[in-house]
């Protein structure tokens, strides 16, 4: 659609960027993808698509969306993940909504999550949705450190079509991520003041319960409890490197 830019963010994608790529044939008019200076054929298999591929080394996570969204050209934007994948029917439900959008600014779109290889059904990360879809001169991005926000100006409605999620192919994959997002966020909590409290570390065996139990990630088998142990084992995690870097920070305490 000529009207549509999608825009990515990359490093080191090659395993995951195809997948992505091919979903979206036929539906962008343009596809911008801000490249980390990857060192993997990520940009090359961006070109191969007909992607845009610009270079900025990454700050943030909200800069280097802003930064693409800043160069799309289009009247809407979707913004995907290099690990997502646009469903056959979100796309021709986007096509339908574009060619007649209301008064809505954004939509929001389901998603699908992969947790190692299986489609997780229960749990919370089941029922997520995130506005991805936008009117390019209605929305901008907060500059975060890490879980950048989207402000659109004006309505948002919901569409029906999915994105699938493919999150990690392997717990090796995982936990480089885990400590990736972890001392992004503690470094967040630092700048805005937070401070560690030992009920942080508390709130592991309750985050448990409510993802694994209450919201029924068990019925995902192995995979439902290897996600919800991880997930909150990460709440855990980012306030000890809270602590830590408070610890020592200068002037910081290494008690609460």
């Amino acid at each position: 659609m000529e009207e549509l830019s999608v825009t990515i963010i990359a490093r080191n994608e090659e395993a995951d960027l195809p997948a992505c790529l091919q979903g979206l044939l036929g539906l962008a008019g343009e596809i911008v993808l801000v490249d980390d200076f990857s060192t993997d054929a990520t940009a090359a298999i961006a070109e191969r698509h007909g992607a845009r591929v610009l270079k900025r080394r990454f700050d943030t996570y909200g800069g280097q969306k802003q930064f693409a969204l800043d160069n799309a050209t289009r009247t809407w934007v979707l913004n995907v993940d290099a690990d997502e994948v646009v469903s056959p029917e979100l796309g021709k439900e986007i096509e339908a909504v574009l060619r007649a959008p209301g008064d809505k600014a954004g939509f929001e779109i389901p998603f699908r999550v992969h947790f190692l290889g299986k489609r997780l059904r229960f749990g919370r990360g089941a029922s997520e949705k995130h506005l991805r879809l936008f009117r390019r001169d209605r929305a901008g991005y907060s500059v975060r450190l890490v879980h950048e926000r989207l402000a659109v100006d004006g309505a948002v409605g919901l569409l029906r079509g999915h994105i699938d999620h493919h999150t990690y192919s392997g717990l090796e994959e995982y936990f480089d991520k885990f400590n990736k997002y972890t001392s992004l966020i503690a470094a967040q909590k630092l700048e805005k003041g937070e401070r560690f409290r030992p009920w942080h570390v508390l709130r592991f065996p309750f985050e448990f319960l409510s993802r694994y139990v209450l919201r029924l990630g068990f019925l995902d088998g192995w995979h439902g409890f290897l996600a919800a142990f991880l997930a909150s084992f990460y709440t855990a995690v980012k306030y000890l490197k809270l602590w830590d870097l408070r610890r020592r920070a200068p002037g910081g305490k290494a008690r609460p």
